[in-house]
């Protein structure tokens, strides 16, 4: 897939309206983008458009291949450009910052999923939640300091007897 959409769009038999085109671009700004984000993005330059119009825009989209969707949390779909190389979701649940690792990452585990079950996976639309470096860094400082503070204050009371 590249990103001259207008050919790609005419090979399924499609036209590159400025609706398509204006949703194409915002996905591509934003990466991974709600629906309720592009159509931020797209009013920007055209006030009209609905929230309706991203829907079906983003569903057919996604039918041609040119955009793919993952769930990353209890929220709306996320959307990004299907170019793009194949990779997993790794959402923080803390700052909801969300890292993009390579399919081989995986790669062990979607080859035990088939050799084990015969399961073929399409991870493109897999999350996994967890904590990034950085929350599980300021999470352990945080223990570590409330730790000390407790420490410290068991040193200030007095002894039983």
């Amino acid at each position: 897939m590249t990103t001259d959409w207008k050919t790609d769009l005419r090979r399924r038999g499609y036209r590159l309206t400025p609706q398509r085109q204006l949703v194409l671009e915002a996905v591509d700004a934003l990466e991974h983008a709600t629906p309720d984000d592009i159509l931020c993005e797209v009013r920007r330059t055209a006030s009209g458009v609905n929230i309706s119009t991203v829907y079906r825009t983003l569903e057919l989209l996604e039918e041609l291949g040119l955009v793919s969707h993952a769930h990353l949390g209890h929220g709306a779909p996320t959307y990004h450009l299907a170019d793009r190389h194949h990779h997993i979701h790794l959402v923080c649940r803390d700052c909801k910052d969300v890292i993009e690792a390579d399919l081989s990452v995986v790669a062990d585990f979607t080859d035990k999923l088939r050799a084990d079950f015969g399961f073929d996976t399409d991870m493109k639309h897999f999350a996994i939640f967890g904590r990034c470096a950085e929350c599980t860094a300021a999470r352990t400082a945080e223990k570590a300091t409330a730790h000390a503070g407790a420490e410290t204050a068991g040193e200030d009371a007095p002894a039983k007897s």
